[in-house]
């Protein structure tokens, strides 16, 4: 680039390798680019919704139809396309569902900017009518929202079986809907002005293949996949005394510099000696705390294991930190960092049990305050994406516990929205007027998406569900399996209002960030096909920036 100074000389300003696109070529750019990553996304929406298979540079396979993973896991080098990928990410962090809801709001919110660009429409009206279409949305949201109790166990299992629709845990919904609810509704407690706060600290997810997901189980207390460090050692205890410790039981480590010069075999037998007393009087220190169980997250020695097997004491070593702190929750125990200052008030009483079968040790303590939820699956790709669906259903359930709102789902609440939005945009004067149209037009990408991934005709079921909401049922939305228009709330088909609001105002702050963009400034290849300095026509979303790589064989 260059800009000429008065004597009619270029002065150079940017480097050999700097690329620069302007104006409509720049929003054109950051259009295509965020419309490709919620292209990449759409067709996992819903209960009919198709997997992604993302292969990573180690070969390394994950099968999901969840979007933030799919979106988090793609090889994306685009700066436009991670600003929507970060859509995801906050959907995922607020509410834990909803992720592929609002990447595909913001890529439709952008398509139809895009027409609006086209008619000379600023872009400061587009972004304005925007904000006033999504913050008007969110009080609709807020008024059209049911009130439910975190006591109805039907309605909220309903979201949790919404949630795991068309995911892996789909097959099994009921039973792990089940299972979801009474883990979130174990670690609800009430707050002292009435409302409901999940602490999902209390609450452990493990795994373990091999069983169907039906024998999935919920388990008053935490799971520990460990073995003991000897197999002659005692595995089960009624009432144990449990010591949770962050130190090995291991001859202390001599400092780098320190050499040992060792010049006849009893200097050796006394070094040997030396360190079989350090692990003795650390075992000693156990046995005298009390000790019956000892979970610890670093190494034991193999002799000091020998001492604690000869005092009756069952060892764990190599235990994860995570799984420590959440024992430390369980059993109400501090972990010892230091063996030295070891003392019976250390210690918590639990119930230690292992199921020789699975090689699972499991830990209740005396006033147990977590729960572990066991899933099981046939192979390690069922287990993981299990996981994944779960965990959005405990998010979901936990914010519709902690909110207190729901809404229907299936398509009804967007086009609920975009109906009201349009009557709400007689009110407005000027340009913003058409971005506020322009914003409810795109809401219905969700119930237009739905039906295209069941194999239905989205136009007529678009047309059929318009009538039923302009007739007065707000609830009316889409019935993927029959293809029919029905109460989908009364169908069990419920989602979170909170979801559907931060889907709202993430997608509009994403589609607005990119659409307030007019002038793209590289210090290296954008990959524009036109290849000059300035204004270089972007070369579509297969030339995105370095994304076409990473995104070309999903699209």
């Amino acid at each position: 680039m260059s800009q000429r100074m008065q004597q009619g000389q270029p002065m150079i300003i940017m480097g050999e390798d700097a690329q620069r696109v302007k104006d409509k070529d720049a929003q054109e750019y950051n259009i295509s680019a965020a419309r490709a990553v919620a292209e990449a996304v759409r067709s996992t929406l819903g209960p009919k919704g198709m997997d992604k298979m993302l292969v990573d540079s180690m070969g390394d396979v994950t099968i999901t139809n969840d979007g933030v993973t799919i979106l988090t896991e793609m090889d994306i080098d685009n700066p436009t396309a991670e600003m929507v990928v970060e859509v995801a990410e906050t959907q995922e962090d607020e509410a834990g569902d909803g992720t592929t809801t609002a990447v595909a709001i913001a890529g439709e919110l952008l398509k139809n900017a895009e027409d609006l660009l086209e008619q000379d429409i600023h872009p400061t009206a587009v972004i304005k009518g925007f904000n006033i279409a999504s913050e008007y949305a969110r009080q609709q949201v807020d008024e059209i929202a049911e009130p439910v109790d975190p006591d109805d166990t039907d309605l909220i299992k309903s979201v949790a079986e919404t949630s795991m629709t068309g995911k892996g845990a789909e097959l099994e919904k009921e039973v792990l809907a089940d299972l979801v609810v009474r883990a979130v509704q174990a670690i609800t407690v009430e707050a002292d002005d009435g409302s409901h706060v999940v602490d999902l600290q209390n609450l452990k997810i493990e795994t373990q293949t091999g069983s169907p997901a039906s024998e999935s189980e919920l388990l008053s207390g935490a799971v520990i996949d460990k073995d003991p460090v000897q197999d002659g050692m005692p595995t089960d205890f009624e009432s144990a005394n449990v010591l949770l410790i962050d130190d090995p039981i291991e001859v202390e480590d001599a400092d780098v510099d320190t050499s040992v010069s060792i010049e006849s075999p009893d200097q050796l037998q006394q070094f040997l000696d030396q360190e079989e007393t350090q692990l003795r009087e650390k075992v000693d220190r156990i046995a005298e705390s009390g000790a019956d169980v000892v979970f610890c997250q670093k190494g034991i020695d193999d002799m000091a294991q020998h001492y604690l097997a000869k005092e009756g004491i069952l060892a764990v070593r190599r235990v994860k930190k995570s799984d420590l702190a959440f024992l430390k929750n369980v059993l109400g125990a501090p972990i010892v960092t230091d063996i030295d200052d070891l003392s019976a008030d250390d210690l918590a009483t639990g119930t230690i049990s292992r199921d020789a079968a699975d090689g699972l040790f499991y830990v209740e303590g005396a006033d147990s305050h977590g729960v572990t939820l066991l899933l099981r699956g046939s192979t390690e790709h069922v287990v993981d994406e299990l996981e994944r669906g779960i965990n959005d259903a405990i998010d979901v359930v936990s914010t519709t516990v902690s909110d207190g709102r729901t809404i229907a789902g299936g398509g009804a609440i967007e086009v609920e929205l975009a109906s009201r939005l349009r009557d709400h945009a007689d009110s407005i004067e000027g340009r913003e007027q058409l971005a506020v149209e322009a914003f409810a037009d795109a809401l219905e990408i969700v119930p237009r998406t739905l039906a295209a991934n069941a194999g239905l005709d989205a136009i007529d079921l678009l047309v059929d569900l318009r009538a039923a909401h302009e007739a007065g049922d707000s609830r009316a939305g889409l019935d993927a399996f029959s293809g029919d228009v029905v109460d989908t709330f009364d169908a069990g088909v419920v989602e979170t209002a909170h979801a559907k609001e931060q889907a709202l105002s993430s997608a509009t702050e994403a589609a607005n960030l990119v659409l307030k963009i007019d002038d793209i400034i590289s210090a290296g290849d954008l990959s524009t096909a036109g290849g000059d300095d300035e204004g270089g026509a972007p070369g579509g979303a297969g030339g995105m920036g370095g994304m076409g790589g990473g995104m070309g064989g999903m699209m």
